[in-house]
This record gives structure tokens, C-alpha cells and sequence, in this order.
């Protein structure tokens, strides 16, 4: 064993311990000192922990357990799901049932199907287009598509667009006006049909008198009886557009193909059964060249018109729609079956007589 051991088992040279009994006995002030004993304890051990060396006990952070906050946020989500399905079940159903409730996009052509069938949902008075395909539709005149104007016959492009705007204007007086709805004449609505042209003004003279099937003057006005019919809400919905070409002698001829739907419910009572009267009408309106037609500025003439309605009524006509309610209901149940919501097929004629209604598959 040589002259100094540390603690360690090593040992130091023969020079170095002289020279530490020499200079302690001198008094040298930079002498190495000799380590304690617990020094060199503490020293052993660290060395024999390297890897705890580098760890101060000041920059030391405890482990903290795991919270399990994902399952309380689930929990929490299940049931405010719940409470809303309890509360309100019809809006649900609506949102996770895969049916899409935003808006559709303007109909800029014929469509290639029906609309998909929707959830079953009862129409209420703050919400009457609720469960059918109408609830997507615009609202009103903004439900009609009128088509960039060109140059077409005897028009320039900017009269072409006045007619187009005019067209839907007649849409409008005569279907959509909330005083020719509850029953009034459209006088709007007539003031801009063509006075010179004979067969339609009979219509006119004798249908609001004496409506019958020939004469019958829903066969171009939207009108309900306000003694019997309430209209729910201030909106009509509607889907169509407007299309032109060129007609004879040159005419602009428009062809309108606009569903409107109205929801109503009985006059004179507080129950909530809402029918919705959905008609789609198809008119071809012919602006007619003044040089080669007799006709009056800013008219147009009528050059056919047909319709498709659903609950609206059967039997002799009235001049005004009659939705069935209540029991009257099952009156409707015989006919031939329509989807009123269908605009991929062509329109036909359909005037509700005594031996057959139009039946809808949905409303």
C-alpha cells in the first residue's frame, strides 16, 4: 500500500504525500487540504451514481398522476345530447338524421330526380315547411331563376331583360301578392296581359263571377277563400325559372316553371293542423313585335298555361283553392298519385274536378 490511500482504494505517489506532510507543517496558505471523510463519502457515491450527477434537487418536478378529463368531456356531451333529443326531437332528428338543411342553389335547369324523401315531421306555425323539401327553397320572388338576357328577335338584349323582369313581376302579382292570396282580384297581375287578346279576357270577365272549368281562375292566380283559409306565416316558398327563345314573328317567348307552396290552416280556430297547397304552374308568355302583332306596350300574350296542385280541393270549382282539413282529409285520399316536390317531370293539367283529385305522395 503506498504512503496515501483514498477512499476509493487508489493511491497517491510517494512524491505528492511528502510533499503535503511539508507544506502542512510549513504553514503554506494554498496547501491542499485533505478530504474529509464525508466528503469523500459523499464523492464515492457519486461517482457510483453517475447518472443521478447531473439531477440538482432544486430543478427536481415530481411526476403528476394523469387526469382522465377525456370521459367526464364525453360524459358531459352524451348528455346534453340527450337532454336536447328529449327537448326537442323533430330538430334532432333534422340535424343528425343525414338531413341537410342548408339552402339549395338556384335552378338554372330541369332537374334529373326527385328530391330525396325527408323525415317524417309534423309542420308547426313557427316552422310550416318543416319536414318537407321546401324548408331548403327561397323564399318568395327570389326562388325564381331569370336567365342572363341576349338579344332575341325584334329585342335588343336590355328589352329582352325589362321582359324577362316583367314575366317574373307577373309571377309574382299572381301568385305571390299577399291580397291576391286571400282572395282578392289581381288586378296587377291582369294589367299586364295583353288586352287585345280575346280568349284570355272572356277567361278574365267570367272566371272571377262565374268560375267553372273552363273559366277558372286559379287556372292563373294563386287566390284562397280568407273566410275559410288562413295563411300561416308571411312566406310562400317557391323553386322554378324562367327560360326564353325565339317565338313566332320573331316574338320573345318566355317559358315559366315555378312549385310554389303555401302552408295555410283552418280560419276561425286555434288547433295546429297546417296542409301545405303546393301548385306548380307552367306559363308560356309571347312578347310580341307591336310592327307584326296588336298588342300594348309593356304586355305580353298568354300562349299556354297548365298546372300540377295538391291539396288545394276537389270538386266544382270555387275560384278559390280549398285545402282539406280534418276528416275532409280523406276526400283527397282517391286520384291519381303526384310528388308535388318532383320538377324532373313535365308539368301536366292538373285542374281537380269532381271525379278526380290529384293525390300527393308528401307534402
Amino acid at each position: 500500500m503506498g504512503a496515501g490511500t483514498e477512499p476509493d482504494g487508489s493511491s497517491r505517489s510517494d512524491e505528492e504525500w511528502e510533499r503535503f506532510l511539508r507544506e502542512s507543517v510549513a504553514g503554506v496558505t494554498d496547501a491542499p487540504k485533505e478530504p474529509s471523510a464525508r466528503a469523500r463519502d459523499v464523492a464515492k457515491r457519486l461517482r457510483s451514481e453517475p447518472d443521478r450527477s447531473l439531477e440538482g434537487w432544486r430543478n427536481y418536478t415530481p411526476a403528476r398522476p394523469k387526469r382522465r378529463t377525456g370521459w367526464y368531456v364525453v360524459g358531459l356531451l352524451a348528455s346534453l345530447v340527450l337532454l336536447a333529443v328529449a327537448l326537442a326531437p323533430g330538430r334532432i332528428v333534422g340535424l343528425f338524421g343525414g338531413a341537410d338543411s342548408s339552402p339549395l342553389a338556384a335552378e338554372t335547369a330541369r332537374p334529373t330526380q326527385a328530391p330525396p324523401a325527408q323525415v317524417a315531421q309534423r309542420p308547426t306555425m313557427d316552422e310550416p315547411f318543416r319536414g318537407s323539401p321546401a324548408a331548403r327553397w327561397a323564399s318568395g320572388a327570389a326562388g325564381i331563376t331569370v336567365p342572363k338576357a341576349q338579344a332575341v328577335g325584334w329585342m335588343s338584349a336590355a328589352e329582352v331583360e325589362r321582359a324577362l323582369a316583367r314575366s317574373r313581376d307577373f309571377l309574382v302579382a299572381s301568385s305571390l301578392d299577399r291580397a291576391v292570396l286571400r282572395g282578392q282580384r289581381p288586378e296587377k297581375a291582369m294589367a299586364l296581359i295583353n288586352p287585345h287578346q280575346r280568349d284570355v279576357q272572356d277567361l278574365l270577365k267570367t272566371a272571377f263571377r262565374t268560375p267553372s272549368e273552363k273559366n277558372n281562375p286559379l287556372l292563373l292566380f294563386s287566390r284562397f277563400q280568407p273566410s275559410r283559409t288562413h295563411l300561416v306565416g308571411d312566406v310562400v316558398k317557391t323553386r322554378g325559372r324562367l327560360t326564353y327563345r325565339e317565338g313566332k314573328r320573331g316574338a320573345l317567348q318566355v317559358t315559366a316553371d315555378v312549385t310554389f307552396v303555401y302552408p295555410v290552416t283552418r280560419a276561425g280556430e286555434d288547433g295546429d293542423e297546417i296542409v301545405r297547397t303546393i301548385v306548380r304552374r307552367e306559363l308560356i308568355l309571347s312578347w310580341d313585335d307591336p310592327e307584326k302583332v296588336i298588342t300594348e306596350p309593356g304586355t305580353f300574350s298568354i300562349v299556354s298555361y297548365k298546372y300540377d296542385m295538391t291539396n288545394g280541393g276537389c270538386g266544382a270549382p270555387t275560384g278559390y283553392f280549398t285545402p282539406p282539413f280534418g276528416t275532409d282529409r280523406q276526400t283527397d285520399q282517391a286520384g291519381t298519385e303526384i310528388d308535388p316536390y318532383d320538377r324532373s317531370a313535365p308539368v301536366g293539367r292538373g285542374e281537380s274536378s269532381a271525379d278526380e283529385c290529384q293525390k300527393a305522395t308528401r307534402s
